[in-house]
């Protein structure tokens, strides 16, 4: 679990871009005790097709997607934010057809859909390369000088202008990019003003719309969560460790927010959305489940002394939380590519973009933080008289609370989201609990016929029914400090 499975080539690129005139003369690096030596080398003509969807789906959101040839790295490049002054490019190599290869839309499939991919740039870049080696021999960085000419698709303008690129080389000290590029500045460049070539051609064509952020609080945190989702997407695309934890959290999020403030979003308590979140949590919890078991069986079977680890019990409690992970996560993909999911994408989207229907903010923040705390308030007194199915009845206090948490969130109401979030916490421990305690329960059974030892899975029972005692006893407090901050907020 947690290494990716995408057979594409990939790599972090540092680099920045700096906007300079015609006239503007190459920096030098003598002087500095990283750069040793400097070798330039042949000018090449670099030809790229950018793609994108037709509302410009990719570069809204800072994504660039090219067809180049000529130069070192010929091929497919997809390039995606990640951080400061990083990229992660995915490359794939040419082969004989314009079409984008299906491993890199696969990448970006929660953006594309089943919309088309086309042309909506073509850019010709005559370069300069400077090869800077550090006092070891190897490579540290790279500058290039770019003599550019570019126009939109269909039918843009020409575009020429010259700018400068400094890349890192894999492994150079991310101080040195500082040190480099202050050098470039004192030569006369300043900060690009595009965070790439795409993106200067775009906005000179007033073809791209960066995605906007709603005033309404509420609608804005939906909209933050709908692009955290998608960005979730593509991690577990790439099957990156907890991912598929974080995108099941970040739909239960949305979902969560949704329900407090149906009016506003004008929908329903059985809409058809809120329903298609549930399922899609449902659907990454099978992965979800297993990766968490997994990761906790083989943590506690590593604390326990060598005496008590008896049978096969590894194998088949982490080995087989493993192997169903692997399953739960190709469910989860094949979902992941269906029309129903670009449908539930398609809607958010069209939710967050509406205007909100409650026009006072503050009042409908408050009413609906009262909302859900009274919906913890009552499950926690439905649980105090519970004799039977306790563990159902915390789960839906756990619900309530992480309801809260988000609309507090959402709203403003740090404290009130805080004493939400570890009310949740000690429940999401004790929900954990029965769930592990389930299933060592079956694969007890499983062991037992199969004439092994269980012995180890009793130990492991006890430490989980230790895990939920300690919950249940702290969940008062917890309680009891959530309803104090409610009052305060009010």
């Amino acid at each position: 679990m947690g290494k990716s499975n995408d057979q594409s080539s990939r790599h972090l690129e540092v680099e920045r871009k700096f906007d300079v005139v015609d006239s503007t003369v190459t920096p030098s690096f003598d002087g500095l005790s990283s750069v040793v030596r400097v070798e330039r080398g042949p000018a090449h003509r670099l030809e790229a097709v950018y793609f994108d969807t037709p509302d410009h789906g990719l570069a809204a959101r800072r994504i660039t997607l090219r067809r180049r040839t000529g130069g070192a790295d010929a091929g497919w490049h997809l390039k995606l934010p990640a951080g400061p002054d990083a990229r992660t490019e995915v490359r794939e190599p040419l082969g004989e057809a314009d079409e984008v290869p299906a491993t890199l839309r696969d990448v970006v499939l929660a953006i594309v859909r089943d919309r088309p991919l086309g042309p909506v740039a073509r850019i010709s870049t005559r370069r300069t390369v400077d090869l800077l080696f550090g006092p070891d021999g190897t490579p540290v960085a790279e500058f290039c000088d770019d003599e550019v000419t570019a126009a939109a698709e269909p039918g843009g303008h020409e575009q020429a202008w010259r700018e400068w690129e400094l890349e890192l080389a894999g492994g150079a000290d991310r101080e040195l990019l500082d040190r480099l590029s202050n050098r470039l500045i004192d030569a006369g460049a300043t900060p690009a003003a595009s965070g790439s070539k795409l993106a200067r051609v775009l906005a000179e064509s007033s073809q791209a719309e960066a995605v906007r952020s709603p005033a309404d609080p509420v609608h804005r945190a939906v909209a933050e969560q709908v692009e955290e989702l998608i960005e979730w997407d593509r991690a577990v695309r790439a099957d990156v460790f907890d991912s598929v934890h974080q995108m099941r959290v970040t739909t239960r999020k949305i979902r969560s927010l949704l329900q407090s403030a149906r009016d506003s979003f004008g929908i329903s308590d059985d809409a058809w959305i809120l329903d298609e979140l549930r399922q899609l949590a449902g659907i990454l919890g099978v992965a979800r489940d297993a990766e968490v078991l997994a990761e906790r069986y083989e943590q506690a079977l590593d604390e326990l002394p060598e005496e008590l680890v008896r049978g096969p019990v590894r194998e088949r409690l982490v080995d087989g939380a493993k192997r169903r992970y692997a399953a739960g996560l190709r469910r989860s993909l094949i979902a992941m590519r269906s029309q129903r999911y670009f449908r539930l994408l398609d809607a958010l989207e069209g939710l967050v973009a509406a205007e909100p229907a409650l026009q006072d903010e503050q009042e409908h923040g408050q009413a609906t933080i009262d909302a859900a705390y009274k919906r913890v308030r009552k499950a926690a007194k439905a649980a105090a008289a519970a004799d039977t199915e306790k563990d159902e009845a915390l789960h839906r206090i756990r619900k309530g609370a992480k309801r809260l948490r988000y609309t507090a969130a959402a709203t403003g109401a740090a404290k009130v989201s805080d004493r939400a979030k570890s009310v949740q916490s000690l429940l999401g421990d004790h929900q954990d609990s029965v769930v592990s305690r389930t299933h060592l329960s079956q694969q007890a059974e499983v062991a037992h016929a199969a004439g092994e030892d269980t012995f180890t899975y009793g130990v492991l029972y006890q430490q989980e029914e230790g895990v939920a005692q300690r919950a249940r006893e702290q969940l008062d407090g917890a309680l009891k400090k959530l309803a104090k901050a409610v009052r305060k907020a009010r």
